[in-house]
């Protein structure tokens, strides 16, 4: 059984930082691509940022210069460290994997966070 597990939401001022933290855990035998997305109220789930497993990175617009995605595959983690923060940064944040497990005949699937809620304050 692979899962996700998230950590790090919370309630933060605008302005502030926040660093959100995923683990990848169970049967893994390799994890490729990670990222984060987000979905707030009402709204379609988005792409936040993304990395690859050597460590190419994506970010959509609305957060370059803000965010930083990293990842450590001894781990199999991956963080997203969130600044200046705006009350439009306000959603849950799912983590999202691409991932290997060592279950025979079980292909390479894409696997999904529970989510972690960021709320940011005007």
């Amino acid at each position: 059984q692979v899962q996700l597990v998230e950590s790090g939401g919370d309630l933060v001022q605008a302005g502030g930082s926040l660093t959100l933290s995923c683990t990848a855990s169970g049967n893994i035998a390799r994890v490729k691509g990670m990222g984060w997305y987000r979905q707030a109220p009402g709204k379609q789930r988005e792409m936040v940022a993304i990395i690859s497993r050597d460590f190419n990175t994506l970010y959509s617009d609305s957060v370059k210069g803000r965010f930083t995605i990293s990842r450590d595959n001894t781990k199999n983690t991956v963080n997203l460290q969130m600044s200046s923060l705006t009350p439009e940064d306000s959603a849950v944040y799912y983590c999202n994997a691409e991932i290997l497990p060592w279950t025979l005949g079980v292909p390479l699937g894409e696997y999904w966070g529970q989510g972690t809620q960021v709320t940011v304050s005007s």
